[in-house]
């Protein structure tokens, strides 16, 4: 992991590619992307990103920036990247790619421990709005030309190599824990099919990625951006709620809010459990080449994974 220290540093050294700032970059999180917040020299509030080395491509992170420019273009409350003084979308610093996109202000509708509380429904709702008008936006127009981003398909989600790495190789699955995880995996691949609205999705649709803001919800890190089923998008929001006691007004608020911007189908809600169940695996995948040996959270995704494996496997959902 980079310091503090270090990262202060290669942040010091990226803005030199956005004229300096006014004053010394706040950090905000250390974590896969680094994040400080900062005021350029011309008072373009932002937030200056150190990319996580070796996950997205330039071109990629390029590609990432286009939509969301595209998308606050059109009105969808995304953050419009800031060009560098050369007229790029990125410069780089050290062993990472850098950009910087205008600051939104917000406060995150909440981390994955904490749970909703009794206006989660409300949020829910609005959470499920923001998704459909995300993906409306993206079916009113075309995406920016060479979208070059991930694709969260079939081979993507379940083919030997997925995005996020073989969740069923997760070290704390014993041998009946990965032989059931291997069993959905095969049973997901022949139903997943069914699933008929693709295009561009978000990904990583958590509560800490969405902005309560005085003009309403706003939709930040699109790191993990690509083309892929509008479900892992509804699927991703679900992950986070499956132990709240409210979960099954959750779901239904979820479901209305994006009902009521875009239509869902009865046949097509019927496979959002799957989803949900793509994405537990995926983050039993992604936690393994991101938390040290021995980390709590390595245990409790392939948990989870495992959990959603059984619903899989008898065709039962979790909030029913």
């Amino acid at each position: 992991m980079t310091t503090d220290r270090t990262a202060h540093a290669m942040a010091q050294t990226a803005l030199a590619h956005w004229g300096n700032a006014e004053a010394p970059p706040r950090m905000v999180k250390n974590r896969e992307n680094i994040i400080f917040e900062v005021r350029l020299r011309d008072g373009t509030r932002a937030a200056l990103r150190l990319h996580r080395p070796g996950y997205q491509s330039r071109a990629a992170i390029e590609s990432e920036l286009d939509w969301c420019a595209a998308l606050a273009g059109r009105g969808f409350p995304a953050p419009r990247p800031v060009r560098a003084i050369n007229g790029r979308l990125t410069a780089r610093a050290g062993n990472r790619i850098v950009s910087c996109v205008e600051w939104l202000e917000g406060v995150p509708l909440g981390a994955a421990e904490h749970a909703l509380g009794p206006e989660g429904a409300a949020l829910m709702y609005g959470l499920g709005a923001l998704a459909a008008r995300l993906h409306n936006t993206t079916d009113a127009d075309s995406l920016p030309a060479g979208f070059n981003r991930p694709h969260w398909d079939e081979e993507g989600l379940l083919g030997a190599r997925p995005l996020w790495g073989r969740f069923w190789e997760n070290p704390a699955l014993d041998e009946e824990g990965r032989a059931l995880l291997l069993a959905a995996r095969a049973r997901l691949r022949d139903r997943i099919g069914a699933a008929r609205d693709r295009g561009a999705i978000h990904a990583d649709l958590l509560r800490e990625n969405v902005l309560a803001t005085d003009e309403g919800f706003a939709l930040i890190d699109f790191d993990d951006c690509g083309i892929g089923f509008r479900l892992y998008d509804l699927g991703s929001a679900l992950l986070q709620n499956l132990d709240e006691p409210a979960l099954p007004q959750l779901v239904t608020a979820l479901i209305g809010g994006y009902r009521s911007a875009r239509p869902l189908e009865a046949d097509q809600l019927r496979l959002l459990p799957l989803f949900v169940a793509l994405r537990a695996f995926a983050s039993a995948g992604w936690i393994v080449s991101r938390a040290p040996e021995g980390d709590p959270r390595i245990g409790f995704y392939a948990a989870r994974a495992v959990r959603m494996a059984h619903h899989v496997m008898a065709d039962t959902s979790p909030w029913e």
